[in-house]
């Protein structure tokens, strides 16, 4: 699914509205490749798959009351926050796959009310959904238009989720030379967040996350650990030379 430009919030922005990204400017002018590896802080597993994005916008009514009387009113903070507790009791929001326990939901943003001294009539609350490969959006925005409340669903964004088989000769040649550095098993993963892999993958160019030490993504500590780069440099140089030797056979078998 591709994106979609959603109705100005209160601040008079959209949500997630636009122009081309990096990738996609590469990807236009030609500049795209055999395989992508995303220096995402991995430390040195190879992200196989990465959620998809589907964001919500969910608007409830309420009934207005004076805040010393708010059994008089509906308050429409107090119906989202309801709303909210029942999405996450829906089927999609408790499925997993084999490389996920569940699907991410993150109420991001809530807007309601004006004054103290009133009952709000008006909420609304925005979600951050990052969905299973397995999932269908369409199916999880049709769930929570499902919930027995009057409210109005909105999709906001929607980005599919990345993956590429670990039979893929360019992936099978990552994993041998993280093998030989890595301190037990570097498995397949998935990842939780989403990528500029998304951007080569519709144009036909397989990916994978893969990086150094670090962690904290978007976070007050976001970190990568220095010492590990020089090793991430010489896999990213192993790697290059096990496709130099291998020649046309790799580009021949990629999947």
């Amino acid at each position: 699914m591709r994106l979609h430009r959603g109705a100005p919030d209160r601040a008079g922005r959209g949500a997630r509205v636009r122009g081309p990204t990096g990738a996609e400017v590469l990807i236009e002018n030609g500049h795209t490749g055999d395989f992508l590896i995303t220096g995402e802080p991995t430390d040195f597993h190879i992200g196989v798959q990465a959620k998809g994005v589907l964001d919500l916008r969910v608007m409830l009514q309420g009934k207005s009351a004076h805040g010393s009387r708010p059994w008089l009113g509906k308050n429409a903070v107090l119906l989202a926050y309801e709303h909210y507790k029942r999405l996450l009791d829906l089927p999609f929001a408790s499925e997993r796959s084999e490389l996920f326990p569940y699907p991410s939901i993150n109420m991001a943003r809530i807007i309601g009310g004006d004054v103290i001294n009133r009952v709000p009539d008006r909420a609304t609350y925005d979600l951050d959904i990052r969905y299973l490969p397995e999932q269908d959006p369409r199916e999880i925005a049709r769930q929570i238009r499902s919930i027995d409340m009057p409210a109005d669903v909105e999709v906001l964004f929607s980005r599919e989720p990345t993956y590429v088989s670990r039979r893929n000769p360019f992936v099978k040649a990552l994993r041998e030379v993280a093998a030989r550095h890595f301190h037990g098993n570097p498995v397949s993963v998935g990842r939780h967040g989403a990528s500029d892999i998304v951007y080569f993958q519709r144009a036909g160019i397989p990916g994978v996350e893969f990086g150094p030490i670090g962690g904290g993504h978007h976070g007050p500590r976001e970190y990568v650990v220095s010492r590990s780069l020089e090793m991430y440099r010489q896999m990213l140089v192993q790697f290059v030379q096990i496709l130099a030797a291998n020649g046309s056979a790799v580009r021949e078998s990629k999947l």
